[in-house]
């Protein structure tokens, strides 16, 4: 048997993604998120330099949305009304694998980010996704999120322990339960593990907030912004870890570091975990989320260096971020053939 879950800078054929909808939740910043959601959306799907595209699906919840979503993207998406809670794909969306190179999508249980929001939908909109890719649903006995999951395309998973180790997750489970069902879905052959993501994260310290793969062998993570970083002490300690480990290759990891956004006021004094760590590659460019600091040009200078094969771009998530996450998080993506 054969699993091929390639590094998401391999070609992808589809993009999914929820557009906000719900004014309960965004209050305020529904207009705003929708705006940021249509200008992300459309550095993307750009074409690369060789003609590559990318096929971007939207689901919208209400009619109204289906409306706004169309006026925004109008011919760049194809549109299709289904029910959902929120927005973050990454999380209420499949795994998307080949088997055999037949498309599988494996879906893990949701349970709100460990009870946190139990809304409906988000635990139905997975299925309506795997459909429309075309590609088997395969259900895992195992709570887990696409946002703690991260692969370098060759057998090297990393996630946090704050995460899928939370009682809140998988009470039943210890670490080698856990490795053994990631295994066992995804093909994966080692699991690296981090112990904490950012403070004030409410997913319980995805990773796709701290560590992302570059390419196989090589990692990005953060590196505090300002005095005043939040996360400063959490970043340091995430890289001290990431130089000690290995990849399932046997290469120890190649570890760069790229500014975080640091302090990142909302209005109301909080501490949120804004991070530049939460990309989306698509055939062209690297999207890089950005709040209105000077780390956030730092940091897409820095990750030019490290992507050199695509243009690394700006684009603000700050009203996105008020929902609790960025680019990556509201995106599910399917690899190509």
């Amino acid at each position: 048997m054969t699993i091929d879950l390639p590094h998401e800078t391999a070609p992808q054929s589809r993009l999914f993604t929820c557009w906000p909808s719900d004014a309960e939740l965004w209050e305020e910043n529904l207009e705003p998120a929708q705006a940021e959601f249509a200008a992300f959306l459309k550095a993307v799907i750009t074409p690369s330099a060789t003609g590559r595209t990318l096929d971007l699906t939207i689901l919208a919840a209400t009619a109204r949305a289906e409306a706004s979503a169309k006026r925004a993207l109008g011919h760049r998406a194809t549109v299709v009304r289904a029910p959902f809670g929120d927005v973050w794909a990454r999380d209420t969306g499949p795994v998307f694998i080949r088997e055999n190179g037949e498309a599988i999508a494996v879906r893990f249980r949701f349970n709100g980010w460990g009870g946190k929001y139990d809304l409906p939908g988000d635990d139905t909109i997975g299925g309506v996704i795997a459909r429309l890719a075309g590609a088997t649903e395969r259900p895992v006995d195992l709570v887990a999120e696409g946002g703690a999951l991260e692969f370098d395309g060759e057998g090297t998973l990393i996630t946090t322990r704050q995460c899928l180790l939370n009682p809140n997750r998988n009470p039943d489970l210890d670490e080698a339960g856990v490795e053994a069902r990631l295994k066992a879905a995804l093909g994966i052959e080692k699991i690296l593990w981090i112990d904490e993501g950012l403070i004030a994260d409410h997913t319980d310290g995805h990773i796709d907030n701290i560590v992302r793969f570059a390419r196989p062998g090589v990692v990005v993570c953060q590196s505090a912004w300002g005095e005043d970083d939040p996360q400063a002490v959490v970043l340091d300690a995430i890289a001290a870890q990431l130089e000690t480990m290995t990849d399932a290759r046997g290469r120890r990891l190649d570890v760069r570091r790229i500014p975080s956004p640091g302090r990142v006021d909302l209005g109301d004094d909080e501490v949120v975990p804004a991070s530049h760590m939460n990309w989306v590659i698509g055939p062209r460019h690297v999207v890089v989320p950005t709040y209105g600091t000077d780390g956030g040009d730092a940091a897409v200078q820095a990750l030019r260096g490290i992507f050199p094969d695509h243009e690394v771009v700006a684009a603000s998530a700050r009203a996105i971020l008020t929902g609790g996450g960025a680019f990556h998080c509201v995106t599910c993506h399917q690899a190509g053939e």
